[in-house]
């Protein structure tokens, strides 16, 4: 394994962030390659204490001449948001130079040539550290993007050109749902891993080798010994699954058996009054139509001071908020309905 440190220049001088990067040759070049990054929302560190956990894995892998497929880490892919603290408060998904999302504004290339990125040396900083990640992860085969929501099942975000051939991932991973997704407007990281190999030949293309996705680690608060080891033992098993890895004693990871549907079936649920949120579901739980979800409690006290908000289809509560205090119009939950949402949206789900 080599470590090096990537630096990010400010926007003033003397002002430069820093982050580490590990990489572990592979023995085979015929091999799949693969890019793991975690905390792009530098808050978000289930994904981190996973890579925690993976590394000795891998180490013992290298030691052991079972690293076939070349293999670059970035624990802490946002340092910019690691930094970002306003009035005590960590601020680490959008950047606050910029108003942007730190998984907003990447470069959305036409095919997977580096050379069509923007200079690095140009450009906030944040759209620096956009580019120099995109340059990081772009060739390899395997790219996966480890988030968190707010409270949830852990799930998977995937283009649509990859699925079913990812299924099995979605298995070694031992996620509990995937989201179908097909157009990306905003420059997700994700889309811009996977955008590129849309209009390419299919011998460059690959996609029946190529692993990209936005994993998303349950909910925020999520950050555990336990769910870190299950967690990097399910990376480790997609990386012995794909040829990444060679581990012949890892049994096969088997069909997936979670909830699969497109993006367009989730319901967000905007709160139609601003208060304070009694939920009625957990993440995971199965609903029917009309089954009462939350009451929001806006005037307290008061004969009408209750709001109740229903299930408009049947379905899966994905995931739910993890502050109870909400505004009118902001989202109260995710729910993977069994058909399209009437309030279907294209793109990202949240800013």
């Amino acid at each position: 394994m080599q470590k090096s440190i990537e630096r990010i220049a400010g926007d003033s001088e003397g002002v430069s962030y820093e982050f580490p990067l590990f990489r572990f040759a592979g023995t085979d070049e015929s091999a799949p390659s693969a890019y793991l990054q975690a905390a792009l929302h530098a808050g978000e560190l289930p994904g981190v204490v996973a890579i925690d956990a993976l590394m000795p894995m891998l180490a013992r892998a290298e030691a052991e001449g079972r690293i076939k497929g070349d293999i670059t880490i970035v624990p802490w892919a946002n340092p910019i948001g690691r930094a970002q603290y306003h009035f005590g408060e960590h601020q680490g998904r959008f950047h606050l130079g910029t108003r942007t999302n730190f998984n907003r504004g990447f470069p959305l290339l036409a095919a997977p040539d580096a050379a069509l990125l923007p200079d690095t040396a140009h450009g906030t900083p944040d759209q620096r550290l956009k580019t120099r990640l995109v340059q990081l992860s772009l060739g390899h085969d395997i790219v996966l993007d480890l988030h968190c929501d707010d409270e949830g099942l852990a799930y998977l975000y995937i283009h649509t050109s990859l699925w079913p051939a990812m299924a099995d991932c979605a298995a070694a991973m031992g996620v509990e749902a995937v989201v179908l997704w097909s157009e990306d407007t905003d420059g997700t990281f994700e889309g811009a891993s996977i955008m590129p190999y849309q209009n390419v030949p299919a011998d460059v293309a690959k996609l029946d080798r190529r692993v990209v996705t936005t994993v998303e680690y349950r909910g925020i608060l999520d950050v555990d010994g336990a769910f870190a080891a299950s967690d990097a033992a399910g990376l480790y098993r997609l990386l012995a699954t794909r040829g990444v890895v060679a581990d012949p004693a890892l049994p096969s990871p088997g069909a997936f058996t979670g909830v699969v549907a497109p993006l367009e079936n989730i319901d967000m649920m905007p709160a139609p009054r601003a208060g304070a949120v009694l939920y009625d579901v957990e993440p995971g739980d199965r609903v029917a139509k009309d089954t009462r979800l939350a009451v929001i409690v806006h005037a307290p006290g008061e004969a009408d001071g209750r709001t109740e908000v229903f299930a408009p289809q049947a379905g899966i509560v994905l995931t739910r908020r993890s502050r109870r205090i909400i505004r009118a119009g902001e989202d109260l939950l995710k729910l993977v309905g069994d058909r399209k949402s009437a309030d279907a949206r294209s793109g990202t789900l949240e800013d």
